[in-house]
């Protein structure tokens, strides 16, 4: 066996220890896949994360002998998960000064157009749409290779409706390729795509980087709605289910003395609207042009103020008089 290279093997110990020391003292690290990814593309990229994060390429062979060799002295780093994900044509990024919503934004800003190649998987349906091509009438046969109706109108060909070039998860045919190339369309764009995100000794999709705030509101407030729904149900008083059960309670307590000669303070407001609703409907009536106008004429809002103080006053009178 022939002896191995010195610099070699120094070169890849200082890449191993390297990617450690980033997988173990970086806030998060990024999976990201760099398929149709161009060395140009590569390098701008570099640069905008330049004091923000760090790329890191290599062998996937390379970097499993080196989370394999990491997690079998410490299996509590959770190695092994990132270690599973490596596959395919992938790099990683991992954050230093800055966060995932800005090194998002670099990778969207750094993406470019790409035109359609044969044998490639399209990423997305691609649709051309209907009127002249610029194409001469001799160029048919593309079109009709793909069941396109097309017409002659002023020397140029013009498709009559809006056509499918690519499906997306088919393979592009040497057809759609040519049709696309010809009328100088580039439907995809390629960049660095985020798969996956690792943070803590844990991997998750890149689906959680779309969670928002809101996202999580409403889905606590959700949880707190089911509890207090279950506590209702079985009986069993919970702090969610608390404010539902004294406010059914304060309207059963509401309901009974209303019909009888009995009240407090808390349903004085009740009691005056059950003696006569027509007086708050019509207060509500003169009211709510006044808010509409947002304040335009303080004479008017001071006579809608008496009306709906004397409506208030021959309420009272009604009830207790």
């Amino acid at each position: 066996m022939a002896p191995r290279n010195p610099a070699k093997l120094a070169k890849k110990n200082a890449y191993f220890e390297k990617l450690i020391d980033f997988c173990l003292n970086s806030p998060s690290c990024l999976l990201v896949c760099v398929d149709h990814v161009g060395s140009k593309q590569m390098q701008d990229i570099r640069l905008d994360l330049r004091n923000k994060a760090e790329v890191l390429m290599g062998k996937n062979t390379m970097i499993r002998y080196a989370l394999r060799k990491k997690h079998a002295e410490d299996e509590t780093l959770g190695m092994d998960k990132l270690l599973a994900a490596i596959n395919g044509n992938i790099g990683m990024i991992f954050i230093q000064t800055c966060t995932i919503d800005d090194v998002r934004e670099i990778l969207k800003k750094r993406r470019n157009p790409a035109a359609a190649k044969a044998g490639g998987v399209a990423p997305i349906d691609v649709f051309i749409p209907s009127g002249p091509t610029g194409l001469d009438p001799s160029q048919t046969g593309m079109f009709q290779a793909l069941n396109v109706a097309t017409k002659i109108i002023k020397g140029q060909i013009e498709i009559v409706a809006d056509i499918k070039a690519c499906t997306k998860g088919v393979k592009v045919s040497s057809t759609e390729q040519a049709l696309l190339t010809k009328m100088n369309i580039k439907p995809f764009e390629y960049g660095m795509e985020i798969i996956a995100v690792y943070q803590d000794g844990c991997l998750f999709t890149a689906e959680v980087l779309d969670i928002t705030d809101a996202v999580l509101v409403g889905k606590f407030m959700g949880g707190c709605a089911n509890v207090a729904a279950f506590g209702r149900e079985i009986g069993i008083p919970t702090e969610a289910g608390l404010p539902h059960m004294f406010a059914n309670a304060f309207k059963n307590v509401a309901a009974l003395c209303s019909d009888i000669d009995f009240e407090f303070k808390q349903i004085e407001d009740v009691k005056k609207f059950l003696a006569n609703p027509e007086a708050f409907a019509a207060a509500n009536a003169v009211a709510a042009p006044v808010a509409a106008a947002g304040g335009g004429g303080g004479a008017k809002a001071a006579a809608a103020a008496v009306v709906e103080e004397e409506e208030e006053e021959e309420a009272d009178f009604d009830l207790f008089g």
